[in-house]
């Protein structure tokens, strides 16, 4: 950055020993040793109106172990996002298809019908979802690219965006938030603070390289199987109607589980378990007895 290591135009002085107590001084002695510790203070309960909170030497390795911490978090919780959009599409949209198709009365045109729309849904599904993961990392690489412009040719306005979202968003003290960004800003800090103004400004996390891939694949095998289940009754029963009510009482039984396991495993309560349950298992029958209705009244009509 070309401002002065003790004068700025935008945040005024840099605060000196002889400008502040003791006590607001002292926290500032020694720099963050990484934007993510400082991140960590900012949000800490201890960031009050007299300062900042201390400093305290992490344990080596400790941010690595936090970083990698929160990739897997991040893997875990998009993989768990696309089992469910799979899964819960392939429950319904193939469930849907092939109890309008029962009305015909052949479990042949059901199957024949049912697979199409499966291998055909399975595809598409991860098309869109490896379409959606490109264009996110994409997406990414051009923020990251123009704020990196921006510090290198900006820096004034940066310094400027930083402090108001300390003071604005987080409430920190103009005085802690002066000596945090001249530190953030110094020279040589660049990536770092383009790190930072990614995560904190923006709230854009990096994607993984591999993430658009896996998606696809995740996705594309949820929605294979979840619309695989509705038709199983279809392959060893003779009779369409018959294999029908068969499937809607599978079909149920596994939207309701399958409901309150997603708003289980998610909200961590009982009472979002049930309501995620009935919610599935309405929607799911919605869609089915919408397209039933649908194809029984074509079929009249002919």
């Amino acid at each position: 950055m070309t401002t002065s290591p003790e004068t700025s135009p935008l945040l005024g002085p840099r605060p000196t020993r002889t400008d502040l107590p003791p006590s607001e001084y002292e926290p500032h002695k020694s720099r963050p040793s990484s934007i993510r510790s400082m991140r960590s203070c900012l949000t800490s309960s201890s960031v009050t109106a007299a300062g900042p909170c201390p400093r305290q030497q992490p344990p080596s390795g400790c941010d690595s172990a936090s970083s990698s911490s929160s990739k897997k978090s991040n893997t875990f919780d998009g993989l768990f996002r696309d089992i469910i959009l799979g899964f819960s599409d392939g429950l319904t949209v193939p469930f849907a298809l092939t109890a309008g198709l029962s009305t015909l009365g052949s479990t042949k045109l059901v199957i024949m019908g049912g697979l199409a729309e499966l291998f055909s849904g399975m595809i598409s599904m991860g098309l869109g979802a490896y379409l959606a993961g490109v264009t996110e990392r994409q997406h990414w690489e051009a923020e990251h690219a123009r704020k990196a412009w921006e510090v290198s040719n900006l820096p004034q306005l940066e310094q400027s965006e930083i402090l108001s979202i300390l003071e604005d968003d987080y409430g920190v003290s103009r005085v802690t938030a002066a000596a945090l960004v001249q530190d953030l800003c110094r020279k040589g800090n660049e990536e770092n603070l383009v790190r930072f103004l990614m995560d904190l400004q923006l709230r854009m996390m990096e994607p993984d390289l591999n993430r658009a891939w896996v998606s696809a694949g995740v996705m594309g095998l949820s929605y294979f199987v979840g619309g695989l289940i509705p038709m199983v009754p279809y392959f060893f029963m003779e009779r369409a109607r018959e294999a029908l009510w068969v499937s809607v009482v599978i079909t149920a039984l596994i939207l309701l589980g399958f409901g309150f396991v997603k708003n289980w495993v998610t909200i961590r309560t009982r009472e979002a378990g049930v309501w995620g349950a009935v919610q599935t298992l309405v929607i799911g029958a919605l869609a089915a007895g919408t397209s039933y209705a649908i194809v029984r009244l074509l079929d009249s009509e002919h």
